[in-house]
């Protein structure tokens, strides 16, 4: 794929400052820029690197303004890392569109219905009664269970599994060897010390625009639905525990898990490693760093969340003032201590 500067700028939105002629063949990071490449500039401790670089192209804000000359041609932009996403959407929907028709060996059931514009990749098994929509990309090794919707656009990565009574909606993207929809870690204790399995009924429902990373489980529902709402991320190596409900454009980053039944608002940012009791309910916008463990439920919406068990930000940093100045307060009281026992 091959495009100029102009139609990119076109694309963008932006105003070009340099050879909008010049072909773009490939993207790349700003520090490793080279001919035919084009990159961007967010973060201006990179700004070092725009004076060397040997990208033929640079995206920068529109209210950047060099302190040196600029070899690479500019694009301005409303907000360069935003620019630099919608490039890569582009470039990621033009590879994809560039998947269509069927390899075998594969497996599709008889009572199966799919779109136009499908992908169905090597060794795929698309199970009973699904109904699979337009421009769907099923990558090789997928399996997608009975009773199964995908909708249109959605992309598949290879060797995901898709199992039983799974909705998922349009635009969404489940990476390489996720688990959706399997069964729910549900055991009732017996008087004998032993686990009884406790039947997991329910199912999964991932809204449009979902993205899920790779090596994801999300669990069905024991009754009703695991839900995840419409523009939420979840990142790599996640646990989505049953009849969990993630809110709408919610962001989680890699190695966290929501326990069973816990229900997280909108617009929330949950970081890595953070572990979610069961049952919890998290508020809107609320924002987890990374390691917290939340343990009581957060009813105000647009706290920061901080430390196992989690507390508000503001608290946790005077009490790690506090813990700071620990020794020099235990030097003053037996400072005090010897004062006494001299007295």
């Amino acid at each position: 794929m091959e495009f100029t500067v102009k139609q990119i700028a076109a694309l963008l939105g932006g105003t070009v400052d340099g050879n909008d002629s010049l072909k773009i063949n490939q993207l790349s990071k700003i520090e490793e820029g080279k001919e035919g490449s084009i990159s961007f500039l967010s973060n201006l401790k990179y700004e070092h690197y725009l004076y060397t670089t040997a990208a033929s192209a640079v995206i920068v804000s529109k209210h950047f303004q060099p302190r040196q000359p600029v070899k690479a041609t500019l694009i301005f932009v409303d907000n360069s890392y935003s620019a630099f996403s919608t490039l890569l959407e582009q470039v990621n929907r033009l590879r994809n569109i560039e998947k269509t028709g069927i390899e075998q060996p594969s497996f599709i059931a008889d009572s199966a219905q799919v779109g136009d514009g499908i992908y169905r990749g090597a060794f795929s098994y698309i199970g009973e009664n699904c109904r699979i929509g337009n421009n769907v990309k099923i990558y090789p090794q997928v399996y997608i269970g009975k009773n199964v919707t995908v909708g249109d656009n959605t992309v598949i990565h290879s060797g995901a599994k898709i199992l039983d009574n799974t909705v998922i909606g349009q635009n969404c993207v489940v990476k390489p060897n996720a688990v959706i929809g399997s069964e729910g870690f549900g055991f009732a204790p017996q008087p004998d010390g032993t686990y009884r399995p406790i039947p997991q009924l329910g199912n999964v429902i991932l809204e449009d625009n979902v993205s899920i990373g790779a090596n994801t489980t999300i669990d069905c529902a024991t009754m009703g639905s695991t839900i995840i709402r419409q523009g939420a991320k979840i990142d790599n190596l996640i646990q989505v525990a049953h009849n969990v409900e993630i809110g709408r454009n919610t962001v989680v980053a890699a190695q966290a898990g929501i326990a069973g039944s816990s229900k997280i608002g909108e617009n929330c940012q949950i970081g890595g490693q953070v572990g979610v009791s069961g049952h919890l309910m998290i508020a809107n916008q609320t924002k987890i760093a990374a390691q917290a463990g939340i343990m009581k439920s957060i009813k105000q919406e647009g706290l920061s969340m901080f430390g196992a068990p989690a507390v508000e930000l503001k608290d946790a940093l005077r009490s790690q003032v506090v813990y700071q100045r620990l020794p020099e307060l235990e030097k003053r009281i037996h400072a005090l201590e010897n004062k006494l026992n001299n007295q």
